[in-house]
């Protein structure tokens, strides 16, 4: 009977009814999130009186501290609450921060002004710690993946994903940067907090169609079984035991796991990380053991390919991480550069420099559409993969796009320099240098490409190949990079600052026609270049996940190449 109605629930719910709910939720939450993000380096320089540099550090900071929450939100949704109760209890959290922001500017007294404004900040991202690794997760369950159909149902999930998440930044930002600049910052930050609260009523209407995933226990206890069972017996062999005496009864235990959950698909064995297969070997002391298996001795197939899934995608993100500190820019130095130059439109209006981030969104709307309905169909009668091309290489292309885009960034800021030091304005940063805004169109541009590829194939593949009752974690390893590299983006200023300032001339000073932020942007740009290198060696090597109880297909076969 049990059987019977999960069966039914499965037929009735989820699917893109229940998403597009989620959908919903996530773009008003976005909507928030970017209205705050998107002008902030604004508010710190211009209300709290923060210098560029200090600025463009406590946003990286805040954000790297944000994309790391997600971690430990992750663990919690996976092993403990379940996606459903962790993205409503986030919610709550993180409208309360919303509801700080508007307090902090009124309410609160000038001197304490700028510590309430922090504290709602980081009260912000502790809900963004339990609700950006399982929206998109839980979303994504509503769909299944026994089909190549069903496969690619999913992949166009992904892009829509992400375009209504693009869709609702980029309203935020032509509406909400016109509300805080010429209404009042109070009346914006009112804005961005009754979306959140919309959010969570939109949420909690979709109750009835969602197809939930139980947690299944600690996902962190299973990777350590396996770590300490494979020490145990380190002194076995596996090319002896490799296909022999093997531990391989997951199907029980999972069968137990998953009475009301999606089926969940057994591992099939791989090669890599051959010392982990130790972990299944049955030796002497399992045999004569009259207990029950110790799961700290003897781990299933399916468990230890599990932990291997996740060791291949170390290195993967590791190779993100500079992709990621370039995307801080747009919300710091992108900003200022833009500030100085002339934006007037007519005789009497002036473009907002926060507003030129809408070309990022206008080009990510118009380049997945076209993505998904023109682009993906033509490859794959070409390639006879579901999605076109693989995850890896959709990111690959990103990553050299991203490169490519801050060489041009290089350009464009030796040209606005140029420009300043012809018409006398080096020591005047409050006057504007008479070159168009429009020179800035081209990196905006690649931005938005870039991210159509990267981004997604990212969100894609930490879905895709982690193990079923990790996606939370998996979505979470994703977020994490952009953390860490907003970290990694603070320290490159820093380091930059230190070294420049040591030879005499600082690059990164506040007046950016005296600065070299050209300089600036060519050491990002080598830094992709290396950092795209040590991708596609990595990339290359990469073995899909496999499942047992599937034909191998385009996207299972082990060891496929890449880029």
């Amino acid at each position: 009977m049990a059987d019977s109605t999960s069966l039914i629930d499965k037929q009735t719910k989820g699917g893109w009814n229940a998403a597009v709910f989620i959908i919903v939720v996530e773009m008003t939450e976005r909507f928030a999130f970017y209205g705050l993000a998107s002008n902030l380096m604004t508010y710190l320089t211009n209300e709290l009186g923060q210098s560029t540099a200090t600025a463009a550090k406590h946003i990286n900071t805040w954000i790297g501290v944000s994309c790391i929450f997600p971690i430990l939100g992750a663990f919690l949704a996976d092993s403990i609450l379940g996606r459903f109760k962790t993205v409503l209890l986030s919610s709550f959290i993180y409208l309360l921060g919303m509801v700080m922001l508007p307090m902090s500017v009124t309410v609160v007294a000038s001197r304490m002004r700028e510590k309430v404004f922090f504290m709602a900040l980081y009260v912000m991202a502790v809900g963004e710690g339990g609700h950006k690794p399982c929206v998109m997760t839980f979303a994504a369950d509503q769909f299944g993946e026994a089909t190549k159909e069903e496969k690619a149902a999913k992949t166009s999930f992904f892009n829509y994903w992400y375009m209504a998440i693009v869709l609702a930044s980029s309203i935020a930002v032509l509406a909400l940067i016109f509300i805080q600049e010429r209404v009042s910052w109070s009346a914006g930050f009112s804005v961005i907090a009754g979306s959140v609260g919309i959010a969570i009523v939109i949420f909690l209407i979709g109750i009835p169609k969602y197809r939930k995933q139980f947690p299944v226990g600690s996902p962190l206890t299973r990777v350590a079984q396996v770590i300490v069972a494979a020490s145990k017996k380190w002194r076995l062999s596996t090319t002896r035991h490799h296909y022999g005496l093997c531990y391989e009864e997951e199907e029980e235990d999972k069968s137990s796991e998953s009475t009301n959950a999606n089926k969940i698909h057994l591992l099939a064995r791989t090669n890599q990380f051959r010392f982990l297969d130790k972990a299944t070997i049955i030796d002497g002391i399992d045999n004569t053991s009259n207990k029950s298996r110790n799961p700290w001795r003897l781990c299933p197939v399916n468990q230890v390919e599990e932990v291997k899934l996740i060791l291949r995608l170390i290195p993967i993100w590791i190779s993100l991480i500079m992709f990621c500190a370039t995307l801080t820019q747009l919300n710091t130095f992108f900003l200022k550069q833009g500030s100085m130059m002339n934006r007037t439109i007519g005789d009497h209006f002036t473009i907002p420099p926060a507003a030129f981030q809408s070309i990022v969104g206008v080009t990510i709307l118009i380049l997945i559409p076209f993505y998904d309905r023109v682009f993906v169909p033509t490859l794959r009668k070409i390639t006879n993969h579901h999605s076109g091309i693989t995850s890896l290489q959709r990111i690959g292309v990103g990553l050299f796009v991203a490169t490519l885009n801050m060489m041009i960034c290089g350009l464009v800021e030796a040209k606005r320099l140029k420009v300043a030091r012809d018409h006398g304005l080096i020591d005047s940063p409050k006057e504007v240098v008479p070159m168009s805004s429009l020179w800035l169109l081209p990196q905006y541009i690649l931005v938005g490409i870039g991210d159509v590829f990267t981004i997604v194939g990212m969100q894609e593949l930490f879905y895709d190949q982690m193990p079923e009752t990790m996606r939370s974690i998996g979505a979470a390893i994703f977020i994490s990079v952009v953390g860490v590299g907003s970290f990694v983006s603070t320290g490159i200023i820093s380091a930059v600052q230190t070294i420049s300032k040591s030879h005499g001339e600082e690059w990164l000073v506040n007046n950016l026609n005296r600065a070299h932020l050209d300089y600036f942007y060519w050491v990002i740009a080598l830094l992709n270049a290396v950092s795209l290198c040590f991708y596609m060696f990595i990339a290359n090597r990469f073995v899909y996940k496999k499942l047992q109880d599937k034909e191998d297909d385009d996207n299972d076969v082990e060891g496929e190449r890449e880029v």
